[in-house]
């Protein structure tokens, strides 16, 4: 399993032994992003099926899929280590979940996708400044203390929530259409790309905005591929895209799991932490 020296281990005394930590998420492969993006897209495709079949509305659609969130997260932090299935569980749900906040703001109480933007933005710059003041670190490779994961866990549904008003506010309010959205945002990660391996961006900053910005991309590719012809979609439905997408990350989430790609080589993380 994936481990490292956290920051206080690494700072303990001359000649005591520092204590290696389980790491609770993946590492950042190819995989992780392929996974990240499906999952952003079903957050969008099936919040927007529960809110239509279920019959519950969007506020018992809320409850429940908060209420999965949960128990979810409850597995995922009694783990003592990152398990594929529990983790992505978690981002499947979180997905579905930030949808539906943004959803409740602009839907139900009238706020508009500016102003639940910038809040959401506000928001998710406090959860970093905090998590850094108290940790000093936002490094993925070492959330490894209870804490870290709850600031982790805090800052992942906020950047959700935060793309799916972002993601809105650009495919709807400013006119560009589902496609054209999904390609904005796609160069707005590759911009992301080549800051952090061409002009020397830091790996901590290039994945948290390169994390923010998959939100509203997954969000445009979902809307584009289910959304009827007449609205700028291809007219796939959201039970076909949602049920397309969760056998891909099923599929990706079980190779994964057998052949521990995601899962990073201990002595190199202890190097890395020291």
């Amino acid at each position: 399993m994936t481990y490292e020296i956290s920051e206080t281990s690494a700072n303990s005394a001359p000649g005591v032994a520092a204590r290696p930590r389980w790491n609770k998420v993946p590492e950042v492969t190819l995989y992780f992003w392929i996974i990240k993006v499906l999952c952003t897209t079903v957050g969008e495709t099936a919040a927007d099926l529960l809110n239509e079949k279920a019959g519950l509305g969007l506020t018992g659609v809320s409850v429940l899929m908060s209420g999965l969130l949960a128990v979810a997260l409850v597995v995922q932090f009694r783990t003592r280590a990152y398990r594929a299935g529990v983790y992505w569980l978690a981002v499947a749900l979180i997905s579905v979940v930030g949808t539906l906040i943004s959803d409740n703001l602009t839907d139900n109480m009238g706020v508009p996708l500016e102003t639940s933007t910038t809040v959401f933005a506000l928001v998710l710059a406090v959860v970093f400044v905090v998590w850094y003041r108290r940790e000093r670190t936002l490094s993925i490779h070492s959330i490894d203390t209870t804490g870290r994961e709850a600031f982790y866990w805090l800052a992942v549904l906020f950047t959700f929530a935060l793309g799916t008003a972002a993601g809105d506010l650009v495919s709807e309010r400013m006119n560009l259409g589902y496609r054209l959205s999904a390609v904005l945002f796609a160069l707005a990660i590759a911009a992301v790309g080549i800051a952090h391996f061409a002009l020397g961006l830091d790996a901590v900053r290039s994945f948290w905005i390169a994390y923010i910005l998959t939100r509203p991309l997954g969000a445009s590719i979902g809307d584009y591929l289910s959304q009827p012809t007449g609205d700028g979609g291809l007219g796939f439905g959201t039970v076909v895209t949602s049920g397309l997408f969760l056998a891909v990350i099923l599929g990706l989430v079980v190779y994964l799991t057998v052949t521990r790609k995601d899962v990073g080589d201990p002595e190199r993380l202890v190097r890395q932490a020291v």
